[in-house]
C-alpha cells in the first residue's frame, strides 16, 4: 500500500515537472544550439532521478565508472526499466540513442529527441534501416557523443532475455575497431518493472563492464558481449542459471 501511494505521488510528479519543462523549454527549443539544449534537459532528467530517489527511494550506485573512455564510445546495455533512459544522460557526458522512430512523434518529449540528435531507426526498413542508422553515427561519433544502445531493442524482465537486434554488431562491424564499445549491466527492473505503475525502493546496481577486445568477427562479438552483459545482469539480479 506505502508503494503504491509512493508511486502515485512519483507519476503526478514525473507528469507536472516534464509538462513544465516541456513548456518552459519550447522557446530554447528554437533558439539553443543542440549541445546548450541538451545541457537544459538534462537539468528536466535529474529532476526525475532525483524525484525518483525522494518519492520513492530509488537510489543507484555505479560499478567500474572507470572503464568509461573518455569522448566518443559505443554504450551497449541491457534494458529492464524506464530509469536507465533518464539515467544514461547523468551517467555520460554527452549520450545519443539508438531508438525505435515512433518517439520522435512524441508531443513535446519526441521534439526535444530530435533536438538533441536521437538515432532514429525504422524497425520495419530492414537493410535501409541499418544504412541510416550507420550514416547518422558517423556524424555522431565525429561529434565526439557516446552512443547508447539497448540491443534486445525493449525492456526485459530481471532474468528474462530477448533476441538482439541487429544494430549493435553493425555499429561494430564500422567502429568497433577505433571506438570503444563497453558493455553494462543493470538491475533497475527490480525496483522500477517494465509496465508496472508501482516502484519499489531499492538500489539500482550500474556495472560499467571492461571495453570489448577488437578484431573480432561480428558473429563472434556479438556472442561475447551478450554473455558478458547477461552473467553481470543474472549476477546483479541474484538469479542463478544452470
Amino acid at each position: 500500500m506505502i508503494n503504491a501511494l509512493r508511486s502515485v505521488l512519483f507519476n503526478i510528479y514525473y507528469i507536472v515537472w516534464t509538462l513544465l519543462m516541456g513548456v518552459v523549454y519550447l522557446p530554447l527549443l528554437v533558439v539553443l544550439p543542440k549541445r546548450a539544449f541538451t545541457s537544459m534537459v538534462r537539468i528536466w532528467l535529474n529532476g526525475l532521478i532525483g524525484g525518483a530517489r525522494v518519492l520513492v527511494g530509488i537510489r543507484w550506485r555505479i560499478e567500474g565508472k572507470e572503464n568509461l573512455p573518455q569522448g566518443a564510445c559505443i554504450v551497449v546495455s541491457k534494458h529492464q526499466s524506464a530509469w536507465e533512459t533518464l539515467f544514461f544522460h547523468i551517467l555520460l557526458a554527452d549520450p545519443v540513442y539508438v531508438l525505435k522512430k515512433e518517439l520522435l512523434s512524441i508531443p513535446l518529449v519526441g521534439w526535444y529527441m530530435r533536438k538533441t540528435g536521437m538515432i532514429a531507426i525504422d524497425r520495419k526498413a530492414g537493410a535501409s534501416a541499418l544504412r541510416g542508422m550507420l550514416k547518422q553515427a558517423d556524424t555522431v561519433l565525429a561529434e565526439n557523443h557516446q552512443i547508447v544502445i539497448f540491443p534486445e531493442g525493449t525492456r526485459v524482465m530481471p532474468g528474462d532475455q530477448q533476441p538482439w537486434q541487429p544494430g549493435v554488431g553493425a555499429l561494430y562491424g564500422r567502429f568497433g575497431d577505433r571506438i570503444p564499445v563497453v558493455p553494462v549491466a543493470l538491475n533497475s527492473g527490480l525496483v522500477w518493472p517494465r509496465n508496472s505503475f508501482v516502484k519499489t525502493p531499492g538500489e539500482v546496481v550500474v556495472r560499467v563492464l571492461p571495453p570489448m577486445p577488437v578484431g573480432l568477427d561480428k558473429r563472434a562479438f556479438v556472442e561475447q558481449v551478450r554473455q558478458t552483459i547477461e552473467t553481470a545482469t543474472d549476477e546483479l539480479c541474484g538469479i542463478a542459471r544452470d
